[in-house]
């Protein structure tokens, strides 16, 4: 009953009611953004979502686009701006992910989506993540989230998956602002300081 009807009721309520009360923030971050990226506040990226179908999630662009002399993008670390850095450290670069919980491709909780490349490499227990709409916040997120392995994370997913409730969300949802008011193991972007993931052993 929950996960069928009454999940995406609270999801888009809550997206609803969050781009609202937190326009006035949304319109000064996006101010900012644009002022540092040269007029593009955002950033845009395939995900797989429920199904494995890919969707495209958006977030506040943290990054600049500055290259090396061979053209290629300099590492993560060193085109995270000032700025950025302050808003990753508040989490607040997922915000506009609001827009695609009303959207519905993402729920409020739920495993995070990560890259499409690593579609073809999960066992069919770690693909149990896409048994569902993916989250803003989850889990693995409140259990560690970068400082745990690919295995932890992964199994923690799928624990999730089979253990949906409304108890549980409620539970991840205030632990993550918990988190978040404390800057806690949230605060920096899964490709900044997570390894790729390269499959199973």
């Amino acid at each position: 009953m929950y996960q069928k009807y009454l999940k995406r009721i609270i999801d888009f309520v809550s997206a609803l009611m969050g781009l609202i009360l937190l326009s006035p923030v949304l319109v000064v971050l996006i101010f900012v953004l644009s002022m540092v990226n040269k007029g593009n506040p955002f950033f845009f990226q395939q995900r797989p979502g429920k199904g494995g179908r890919l969707f495209t999630i958006v977030k506040f662009k943290t990054m600049n686009d500055k290259k090396d002399e061979s053209g290629n993008l300099l590492p993560d670390m060193q085109r995270v701006t000032k700025a950025g850095n302050f808003i990753r450290k508040y989490s607040l670069d997922e915000l506009p992910n609001l827009w695609n919980i009303l959207s519905g491709n993402m729920s409020l909780i739920g495993p995070r989506p990560l890259l499409k490349e690593y579609l073809p490499l999960y066992s069919p227990e770690q693909a149990k993540r896409h048994d569902i709409c993916p989250g803003v916040t989850g889990w693995a997120q409140v259990n560690g989230r970068n400082a745990i392995s690919w295995e932890q994370k992964f199994k923690l997913d799928s624990w999730y998956v089979e253990n949906i409730s409304l108890a549980l969300d409620l539970k991840i949802f205030f632990l993550t602002l918990t988190k978040v008011f404390q800057t806690k193991n949230v605060n920096m972007s899964e490709q900044q300081t997570m390894e790729l993931f390269n499959g199973n052993n």
